[in-house]
């Protein structure tokens, strides 16, 4: 049995905190980020993963960072075996990484080294990738460039969006966590020095690429529609309007006719908009103010065929 902290802000950390504390492991603590302001009244709120660790009755401290003595006290005072790390968003400097008697283990949602950085499923989905999965990692002084202790992969169907990918990774990462650390505690993990080969870097995202350019294919725009679902939500204009673009696929007809972002009407339930290559088949949208609704719905009442967008 170890001694376990943990470390985690958003959604994707809950199902690691939860399956923690299902397990024979002892939760000592939990890491979050101080709670910050939201919404229209700028009040104050919790993370997921505070949520959570209150209900389960644990000690939870929030330090705006870990770099001093001070500000790492209750995790020294926690006196861990090992810091389970998922989605914490603070650095964790090299006096942390080191106060745990078995160090820290990060929850990643790549298949490492691929995608080291903080938005690894949007960039993957972005790229094409055709396959992700998690890595547990041992954690060192370098962007997730620790010694990896487990891996997890499957294939992508290329219609996951970052928010259904996030949960599904969350799931299967909270799996392999408590296997890693049962292993941890058997001392059968051999932990393996990630490759130099095939490094690539996930930046964090930036509102501004949600905009689409309607000079890019087809395939390209929808990557952009999936990868930026839930958030910053890929956009455009129409009559001077915001628009955001929550589902759409690369449209199997709609031939080359139009330029780009010229509506070309519907196909069934898809709005086709000519692109720089192909058309794209808008199946979900929403206009700034009003409620995200079907193409069809959308398409009601408008005469759209040869307006644009953009």
């Amino acid at each position: 049995m170890l001694r376990v902290a943990f470390a985690g802000t958003p959604e994707f950390a809950v199902p690691t905190l939860q399956a923690l504390a299902d397990s024979h492991h002892t939760l000592v603590g939990v890491l979050t980020q101080p709670d910050r302001p939201a919404g229209r009244g700028r009040e104050l709120k919790r993370s997921p993963v505070k949520d959570l660790g209150l209900r389960l009755g644990l000690s939870v401290s929030q330090p705006a960072a870990l770099r001093d003595d001070a500000q790492r006290a209750e995790l020294a005072s926690w006196q861990a075996d090992v810091l389970v790390v998922a989605a914490y968003g603070l650095i964790l400097p090299v006096a942390a990484l080191t106060l745990p008697r078995l160090g820290c283990v990060n929850v990643h949602a790549s298949l490492l080294p691929r995608w080291r950085g903080a938005a690894p499923v949007q960039r993957a989905i972005l790229a094409g990738d055709v396959a992700t999965g998690v890595t547990i990692m041992q954690m060192a002084a370098g962007l997730d460039t620790g010694p990896i202790l487990a891996q997890s992969a499957f294939d992508l169907t290329g219609r996951e969006t970052s928010q259904a990918l996030l949960e599904r990774l969350s799931q299967t990462g909270a799996r392999l966590l408590i296997e890693t650390l049962d292993r941890l505690e058997a001392g059968t993990v051999t932990p393996k020095e990630q490759s130099s080969d095939g490094v690539t870097y996930a930046g964090k995202l930036a509102k501004q690429e949600g905009q689409v350019d309607w000079q890019r294919s087809a395939v390209e725009i929808s990557r952009q529609v999936r990868a930026f679902n839930p958030w910053p939500i890929a956009q455009t204009l129409f009559q001077g309007q915001q628009l955001r673009l929550w589902q759409a696929v690369p449209a199997s007809r709609g031939g080359q006719a139009g330029e780009p972002g010229q509506v070309l009407g519907m196909d069934a339930e898809q709005l086709l908009v000519r692109c720089g290559e192909g058309s794209l088949g808008v199946e979900r949208l929403q206009l700034a103010g009003k409620r995200a609704m079907s193409a069809r719905e959308f398409a009601s009442g408008r005469a759209l065929s040869g307006m644009h967008f953009g």
